[in-house]
């Protein structure tokens, strides 16, 4: 079975090229492009030879997903789920030992994880308006961990802070500066890994608690 798809997606693809077209949906052979649907809402004409998004209904939606997030963050939060969480990656021989099933734990957080990684997903494809394998790279891994870095770790708050300041420099030094944009974002997770260990959300607190 699985040589069959081979020889089919292999014979699309010299089909493809033998004919020296492209399909609308593919972009060429750069990546996904002009989907129809997306969460079922967003484009303004599934009929369209070139679908176009409504950005309006866009940001709504997206605005409220991160509402939604928030409100199960402070949700988790306070019953102190994310304590037993702390726990379990500290010692979780411990945990069990104190009665716990930590593997329900675990596995609740990754697949509340998988769910808002997948939401995510699916409100990123028609903001840019494109998607090729390439936005899996480990880079875009590590990239994400900055953003958590740099805004705040242990916080839904901080890490939309992160993901804002750190797209707004790149937005910036990608287009002024492209060829240094890397040893930038090198530099921003050095320094706040040596000065910001609580990321900028932490430093508003600490200016928030002086007298």
């Amino acid at each position: 079975m699985s040589q069959n798809r081979a020889a089919r997606c292999c014979a699309f693809a010299v089909r493809m090229r033998s004919k020296n077209r492209t399909v609308p949906i593919f972009c060429g052979f750069a990546g996904f492009c002009a989907f129809a649907v997306t969460m079922g809402m967003l484009c303004s004409s599934a009929q369209a030879a070139e679908t176009r998004v409504d950005e309006s209904q866009l940001k709504a939606v997206t605005s409220t997903k991160i509402t939604d997030g928030t409100i199960v963050d402070a949700d988790v939060n306070a019953r102190d789920f994310d304590a037993v969480l702390a726990a379990i990656r500290d010692a979780e021989a411990r945990v069990m030992f104190c009665g716990y099933d930590t593997m329900h734990y675990k596995l609740f957080i990754w697949t509340l994880s998988a769910v808002l990684c997948g939401i995510a997903g699916a409100l990123y494809v028609p903001q840019v308006g494109i998607i090729n394998p390439s936005e899996m790279s480990p880079a875009n891994s590590i990239e994400i961990a900055i953003w958590v870095a740099v805004g705040g770790r242990g916080s839904l708050v901080g890490a939309a802070l992160g993901a804002g300041l750190v797209n707004g420099a790149k937005s910036f030094f990608t287009q002024a500066f492209p060829e240094y944009w890397l040893f930038f974002l090198g530099l921003i997770f050095i320094v706040v890994t040596l000065f910001l260990p609580q990321g900028v959300l932490g430093l508003i607190d600490k200016f928030r608690a002086r007298p």
